[in-house]
């Protein structure tokens, strides 16, 4: 094992600890709260909103695979994480520039950050996919990616259940859905929303909301970078 396979073995150890560790009190208060919520709203709501993520997400994953770079199977492993390194960066700023822009607009543009900012975070998984050397046009990779995706955007309860699915990939997939249809789509939008409401909610206030919007989006896209690279590594040299 070289030195930058030892690297990726220090950084996989950490990631998955951050990934298995119990919620903290804070993080269940919160969980808590946005149950009751969930709740109250009525479950029509529910599904309204539950359809328009569904066809929202299914509309970007079948946009993703039209154009994705290409790495050649003689580079090494430092070589093609150079190359996703740069993908993260060049999609992070992306998103950055996205957030900025809605954010300054307020509540209306806020609204429009949510597709926008949905379709770069879901082409930049599909890149990371392509780069390491999977088929995106797979159906099961495709469900792979969807994984990374609510692992990201999730509370810590719901990563503790995901990972272990990432972890195990080989053996879950035999229990994945048939078709995109059967898919869980209420917890996925459910997971996404509500984490997505405590990290971006001052974006929607004008003037206010152009540095969260931009800072909140630079950050969150590295974070799913992050988990998207550790996620196939898993896959690759575990």
């Amino acid at each position: 094992m070289d030195t930058y396979q030892h690297y990726i073995q220090a950084e996989l150890t950490s990631w998955l600890y951050q990934m298995k560790k119990p919620p903290s009190i804070g993080s269940r208060l919160a969980h808590g709260v946005q149950k009751k919520i969930n709740q109250i709203i009525p479950e029509k709501v529910h599904r309204v909103v539950t359809a328009a993520i569904e066809n929202m997400v299914k509309v970007v994953i079948a946009g993703s695979s039209w154009i994705v770079p290409k790495a050649s199977a003689q580079l090494s492993i430092k070589e093609r994480e150079m190359k996703v390194r740069s993908r993260i960066k060049w999609y992070r700023n992306s998103a950055s520039a996205e957030g900025a822009i809605t954010g300054a607009g307020g509540i209306l543009m806020g609204f429009a950050d949510f597709p926008a900012f949905l379709a770069i975070k879901m082409k930049m998984l599909f890149d990371i996919a392509a780069l390491y050397g999977f088929d995106t046009r797979d159906y099961q990779e495709r469900l792979f990616l969807l994984h990374v995706f609510q692992l990201s955007f999730s509370s810590q309860r719901r990563r503790n259940e995901l990972i272990d699915r990432i972890e195990n990939w080989d053996t879950y997939r035999d229990h994945l859905p048939k078709t995109f249809d059967d898919f869980d789509w209420k917890t996925f939008q459910l997971d996404y929303r509500d984490y997505m409401d405590l990290a971006k909610l001052a974006q929607l206030i004008p003037i206010v909301g152009a540095p969260v919007g931009a800072i909140a989006n630079y950050k969150l896209t590295e974070q799913l970078g992050k988990n998207a690279m550790n996620a196939f590594r898993l896959r690759l040299w575990t």
